[in-house]
This record gives C-alpha cells, sequence and structure tokens, in this order.
C-alpha cells in the first residue's frame, strides 16, 4: 500500500516538474553581435533604393552639348567643339585650307560644314568626333551655309553655281541638289524651323538685306523684317516660336547687335548692346541660352572674334573662348547621350 503510494507520488512529481519546464521555455536571446549587422543591411537596402537627385537643367545642358565652332589658333581655319561652358576645346578638322560653317546634325552623330580643301568651297560632313570627313558637293562654285532638316534627311545649303547665291538643298547624303530660290538678289544663311515645314534666309532681293521664309519647297517666300539696315543670319529657336538675326539698325553701320523676334516677324526686341559685332547667333536645344560671337573685348573692325553665351532675354553674357585669334560661327550641338546612359 505504502509503495504504491510512493510510485504515485512520484508519477504526479514528474508530471509537474515536466509541465513547469515546458511552460517557462524562453527564446533563446539574440546575440548582440547580430542585430546591428541585420540594421545596417537594411539601412543600406534603403540608401540603394532611394532616387538620384534630379539634374538642373543648366547641367545638362553643360554635360551633354558641345558647341562647334572656328578657330585659327593653330595657323589655319578648323573646325573645333567644346563643352557648353567653354572646357575641353577640342579640334577636329586639321588641313592647310579653310573649314568653316559647322552645322549639328539633329541627333548630334554628324557636323556638316564648308571646306576649299580640294580647291574650291563645298559642302562637307564628318562624324562629331572628326572622323569620316566626306565631300557632299563637287561644283566649281561656292557652296556653304549647311543647315540639317529636323529629320535629318536633307541640307539646305547657299551656291553661286547658278551665277548668283540662291538657297538649293539635297539629301544628306549629297543626292538630289535642287535649287529653292531664284531671284535678282542674294539668298544666303538658311535655316531650317524646327517642324520641317519652313526655311529662315536673308535676302537682298528687295533692295537691302532682310530676313525672310519660305516653305520647304521654296514657295511663298514672306519678308519678316523690313529696315534700311542690314539684318542677317536668322536662327530658329527649338521650339520654332522664335527667330534670332543680327542687325545694324540700332547703331553705326559698323556696330552689329543680336536681335530677337517672334516667327511671324512680330516683337522684334534687341539683346545685346556693345559697341563691337555681336553676330552668329545660335540657341541651346532647349531654348534657354544663345551662343555668339563678338569683338567686345578687343575693339575695333579688325579684332578678334569670341564666342559668348546670353541666356535667352540678353542677360548673363560669358565669354567662353580666350584667344588671341579668330573664334567664331558657334553651333550649339542637340542634347547628347550621356556617359551614364
Amino acid at each position: 500500500m505504502k509503495s504504491r503510494y510512493m510510485t504515485t507520488l512520484a508519477v504526479v512529481i514528474a508530471v509537474i516538474i515536466g509541465i513547469s519546464v515546458c511552460g517557462c521555455k524562453k527564446e533563446e536571446p539574440v546575440r548582440e553581435d547580430t542585430a546591428p549587422t541585420e540594421s545596417i543591411e537594411k539601412e543600406q537596402q534603403k540608401e540603394e533604393i532611394l532616387p538620384k537627385e534630379p539634374v538642373s537643367f543648366e547641367e545638362k545642358l553643360y554635360k551633354q552639348t558641345k558647341i562647334a565652332f572656328v578657330s585659327n589658333r593653330d595657323g589655319n581655319y578648323e573646325i573645333y567643339v567644346m563643352n557648353a561652358d567653354g572646357s575641353e576645346q577640342k579640334r577636329l578638322t586639321n588641313n592647310t585650307t579653310t573649314e568653316w560653317d559647322p552645322y549639328w546634325s539633329p541627333d548630334g552623330k554628324r557636323i556638316a560644314f564648308a571646306s576649299n580643301r580640294d580647291g574650291n568651297t563645298d559642302i562637307f560632313v564628318m562624324n562629331a568626333d572628326g572622323s569620316g570627313q566626306r565631300r557632299l558637293t563637287h561644283n566649281p562654285y561656292l557652296d556653304t551655309g549647311p543647315s540639317w532638316s529636323p529629320d535629318g534627311g536633307k541640307i539646305a545649303f547657299m551656291s553661286i553655281r547658278d551665277a548668283q547665291p540662291e538657297i538649293y538643298v539635297m539629301n544628306s547624303d549629297g543626292s538630289e541638289q535642287t535649287r529653292l530660290t531664284n531671284n535678282p538678289g542674294r539668298d544666303l544663311s538658311p535655316s531650317w524651323s524646327p517642324d520641317g515645314k519652313k526655311i529662315a534666309f536673308e535676302s537682298d532681293k528687295d533692295g537691302n538685306i532682310e530676313i525672310f521664309i519660305m516653305n520647304a519647297d521654296g514657295s511663298e517666300q514672306t519678308r519678316l523684317t523690313n529696315n534700311p539696315a542690314l539684318d542677317a543670319a536668322p536662327c530658329w529657336s527649338p521650339d520654332g516660336k522664335k527667330i534670332a538675326f543680327y542687325s545694324n539698325r540700332d547703331e553705326r553701320v559698323e556696330i552689329i547687335e543680336i536681335y530677337v523676334m517672334n516667327a511671324d516677324g512680330s516683337e522684334q526686341t534687341r539683346l545685346t548692346n556693345n559697341s563691337a559685332l555681336d553676330d552668329g547667333p545660335s540657341w541651346s536645344p532647349d531654348g534657354k541660352k544663345i551662343a555668339f560671337q563678338s569683338n567686345r573685348d578687343r575693339n575695333g573692325l579688325n579684332s578678334f572674334y569670341e564666342i559668348y553665351v546670353m541666356n535667352a532675354d540678353g542677360t548673363n553674357q560669358k565669354r567662353l573662348t580666350d584667344n588671341k585669334v579668330f573664334d567664331g560661327y558657334p553651333s550649339w550641338s542637340p542634347f547628347l547621350p550621356s556617359e551614364e546612359e
């Protein structure tokens, strides 16, 4: 009897002890050296997925565009290229003759230009790095002033092949060269509108050099400016709403300034104001700035040009080149692929 009681008591004690042990089991504490590591890894993952800081328009402009220009700093007039802030100036052509009038293709991969390297001035094209230089026109007369159509398929230019300066157009490979204008005066400096429907140009067909526009096939030629002075070198803004040009209407004949007007010729506004020559305007691809050439820092008709840039309203004019030679004919590229893309 006592033995059975003792056995039963032992079983009850064992069960109680077992329940107590199971009910009080605790989770293993997290190791002190594990928690910080996991926390750091989570923070690193958060940093990796954070969005990048947005790039400002001006930063993108300086990083992803170039300005082609002409300089005789190395002895002859050659085509150069530089960043939009004036840095990293690099020579693209290397001939003992004259190269000028650079103009970027819409995709930024090629540059059209004029050269007399083969004895006569013709239109050439090259890759944006200066390679693959190829002649497009073959005439015993002057061909110059190339301007690409916005789709890159055609190039407008000026030629005196028919005894008088007229505007012509050709395919971008040089084929199908066709005359667009046929006037008693001189027709020069074609500039294609961004929508490809119009071409602006300068002409003295009415007795004085003025800005005109016409359809891309040469029809419906319309005069935009009307002054007894010089109005020349039209250049369309990227949005097609404005045309920049140069004129000597407000000063002495030897003083030339940059102006801008609406595409219909209204609201003609002066942007520069210097006792020098400011001409050759070229818009930045975002339409917020204009590059141009000026001899304002060396005074006099025979002094040297440099490349400048200003806001589209004429403010914040800055010099980009600084050489005791000619730096001119600026042509602003479209936006180019960034190194990060």
